[in-house]
């Protein structure tokens, strides 16, 4: 299922586990989207152009289709578009909430809206803050690019959506954003840069089926 670029990366990995989830994440896009694309999945062939160097380790892309890939623990998950950017973030809650990734991730607001939780509602609301942030930053193609504190959204408890950003790349009244449901112990959303409402549909593989 790997292209010689995909096999070159594969094997660079040193860890056993980042092998399994590279192999995994890539066999699972090349699934879905030849399926969508009307193309076997062996015949599907990512772009994955980084647009800083050059190098082969960027983005997958492909022409008909956008999507991105996300993972974390035991999850890998694949969010697919027409032709919307999409960016989808998965994480493990096992992750420390420890108060320097707080305040790295999150501004003034939206740190004094986690203040007076207990642990028990503080650490899913920084999740539901953490994912939909990683979600938003994916769907530009950026990433880190656009630091986490000039984006605020929605507060715990309400409907995900941007609130404000510093960044010309995301405009609250041009992005949508949804949680999703990963399954106990994990967080998870899904942006999509457009005006338009949205409709998540979720499908879910697991080990047995």
């Amino acid at each position: 299922m790997l292209d010689p670029l995909e096999e070159v990366r594969y094997q660079a990995y040193r860890q056993e586990i980042d092998r399994r989830r590279f192999l995994t994440g890539r066999v699972l896009a090349k699934t879905v989207v030849g399926e969508f694309l009307g193309l076997a999945p062996r015949a599907v062939r990512f772009d994955a152009t980084c647009d800083d160097c050059g190098k082969p380790h960027g983005r997958p892309t492909i022409a008909g289709a956008r999507f991105s890939i996300s993972h974390s623990g035991e999850r890998i998950g694949l969010a697919l578009t027409t032709d919307t950017p999409v960016g989808l973030d998965v994480e493990t809650a096992t992750r420390p909430t420890e108060h320097s990734l707080i305040s790295y991730a999150l501004n003034e607001t939206e740190q004094a809206a986690l203040t007076g939780l207990a642990d028990e509602e503080r650490i899913p609301a920084f999740f539901r803050y953490w994912t939909r942030k990683e979600a938003l930053m994916k769907a530009t193609g950026r990433g880190l690019k656009i630091p986490l504190k000039d984006i605020t959204l929605s507060g715990p408890g309400e409907p995900a959506r941007l609130v404000a950003s510093t960044d010309l790349a995301l405009k609250p009244e041009a992005t949508r954003l949804a949680d999703l449901d990963p399954g106990e112990g994990y967080w998870a959303a899904v942006a999509v840069l457009t005006a338009d409402d949205i409709k998540v549909t979720e499908r879910r593989w697991d080990a047995a089926g």
